[in-house]
């Protein structure tokens, strides 16, 4: 059985490295050193360096949407529940050491090499794409601007990755406006 505390400590190191380095950079030595755990214990924890991926995307997606919803909700309207999203991207696009989307750089470096991985990121934009179908036709929008919202919110985390400019996800959030008008 195995203890919570030590993988989430092993899952902190990687996140931290994975993030920080990408996923073919770090070795298992790295995850040892950084974790504190010997490379035995990590193998009982999980097979390998991609297991240990997966499982550290598939957490960061559910601390990464909480956060996101906490505050979508704090707005009454349901338009701005939508726009709520961007402002929401802006300041996670503008955190300090933003290196771009975590699946999108997992897919990148593992999409074609690891199926696992590769389901990861799947899960990750499946339910992202499902919240914003929820907020947008909350507000009365058709799945069609919906569409159109979520390739925004897509596209403003890739050109702030490249760019390191989080102003991607406020002038995203102006288009996202005036689709919900049109």
């Amino acid at each position: 059985m195995s203890s919570r505390p030590e993988v989430d400590q092993l899952l902190d190191a990687a996140e931290k490295l994975f993030y920080e380095r990408g996923y073919q950079s770090v070795g298992m030595d790295a995850l040892r050193s950084a974790s504190g755990m010997p490379l035995k214990r990590i193998y009982s924890l999980f097979k390998g360096k991609d297991a240990i991926a997966v499982a550290m995307l598939d957490r960061r997606d559910d601390r990464w949407h909480a956060l996101l919803a906490r505050r979508v909700d704090r707005e009454t309207q349901s338009e701005s529940r939508v726009l709520a999203i961007f402002d929401w991207l802006a300041s996670w696009l503008a955190g300090e050491g933003h290196r771009g989307c975590a699946w999108i750089n997992a897919f990148g470096e593992l999409g074609t090499s690891s199926p696992d991985v590769a389901d990861a990121v799947r899960r990750h934009k499946t339910r992202l794409r499902k919240y914003v179908n929820e907020v947008v036709t909350e507000a009365g929008a058709s799945l069609s601007v919906a569409d159109g919202v979520f390739l925004l919110i897509e596209g403003c985390m890739v050109t702030a990755g490249i760019s390191g400019n989080a102003d991607a996800a406020v002038q995203a959030k102006g288009v996202a406006a005036r689709l919900l008008i049109a």
